[in-house]
């Protein structure tokens, strides 16, 4: 079961922050999430539309410069980082899950995924990029299908996982009050993966690793992966 550190070790880091992956970086994690904002034709790396909870500043993030944006404090004395700082600092080390919050001009996205290919030795299949807009989603798939799509729910599906493989998804994205062991193997049947947000508890651990969940979102990647490494050196 892969560990994802969610918005990079965020249980113990500012959020989203250079210093929260770096921290998820230590415990070798299998991937890191993150959420992307557009401002001023630049991508940047954020999950709220508002400024208040995770930064000094205050106000709509569309409301403001770039220049604005780098000069707050995002926790910790760090700066709100460009998704091209992240991709240097990553150097391929890791699945890159890209979540889309606020990202319209798809072909600005692929600029900066060809940065990721071309200087930073990731490969297209480290990329991730997922969405709860399903209608972009499919855009970028239809464009460049080399990059996995994650069609993200946080709802119960009456048709379980059709909604990702009509997407040509190559995994679906759940939230941990909605997960089954139906909707796991129907996800299965359909060639999905089936990564779960956010697992942070043990017995949630436990859980999803029974439930055949092939990943889980963790706001504390350490513990976790220690906990999985733990639970599987003890069953060999």
């Amino acid at each position: 079961m892969l560990v994802f550190a969610h918005r990079g070790a965020s249980g113990h880091e500012p959020e989203n922050t250079l210093r929260a992956i770096k921290h998820a970086l230590t415990a070798e994690v299998d991937g890191i999430e993150i959420d992307l904002h557009e401002i001023d034709g630049k991508i940047v790396v954020i999950h709220d539309r508002w400024l208040h909870r995770t930064t000094t500043g205050k106000g709509q993030l569309s409301d403001h410069k770039f220049e604005h944006l780098r000069s707050l404090d995002a926790g910790k004395g760090e700066t709100i980082p460009t998704i091209n700082e992240v991709f240097e600092l990553v150097a391929g080390q890791c699945i890159v899950n890209i979540e889309l919050k606020g990202v319209k001009d798809i072909e600005l996205l692929f600029s900066h995924l060809i940065y990721a290919q071309q200087k930073c030795n990731f490969t297209a299949t480290q990329l991730l990029i997922s969405s709860y807009n399903h209608r972009l989603l499919k855009v970028i798939n239809e464009q460049q299908p080399q990059y996995p799509i994650g069609a993200l729910t946080a709802c119960y599906p009456l048709d379980y996982a059709l909604f990702a493989e009509r997407l040509n998804a190559y995994s679906v994205h759940l939230d941990v009050d909605f997960i089954s062991e139906h909707f796991v193997k129907d996800a299965h049947t359909r060639g999905l993966k089936v990564f779960v947000y956010t697992v942070d508890e043990i017995a949630d651990i436990d859980a999803m690793k029974t439930l055949g969940v092939d990943g889980i979102f963790s706001n504390y990647p350490t513990e976790s992966k220690s906990h999985i490494a733990h639970q599987n050196s003890h069953k060999q």
